[in-house]
């Protein structure tokens, strides 16, 4: 949901204030990230405003589609090869 498709190449900036330990903080994560202190803040409130957004997101559906779709969530998972394999495979714990 980021803004990619822009044509221009124009920023604006963004200021804020905040406590000096704040900052510490943000600048100690932003350093273990490998980043800097703008791309790390930048990243995180992209994040969080992206999953702000999905999780008020409707999804509108017929009666009769969303009967169909707790159906598909409450039926048992169909045998497959893969499925197989994965609950024959010991856990490399054991």
């Amino acid at each position: 949901m980021r803004a990619s498709g822009d044509k221009t190449s124009t920023r604006e900036a963004l200021n804020i204030r905040i406590k000096p330990q704040v900052r510490e903080l943000i600048d100690r994560a932003a350093e273990l990230a490998g980043k800097n202190r703008t791309n790390f803040v930048l990243d995180a409130a992209c994040r969080a405003a992206e999953s702000l957004l999905l999780d008020r997101t409707v999804l509108s559906v017929s009666p009769k589609a969303y009967r169909q779709f707790l159906k598909r969530l409450d039926a048992r998972p169909r045998p497959n090869k893969r499925l197989i394999k994965t609950i024959r495979t010991r856990a490399p714990w054991d």
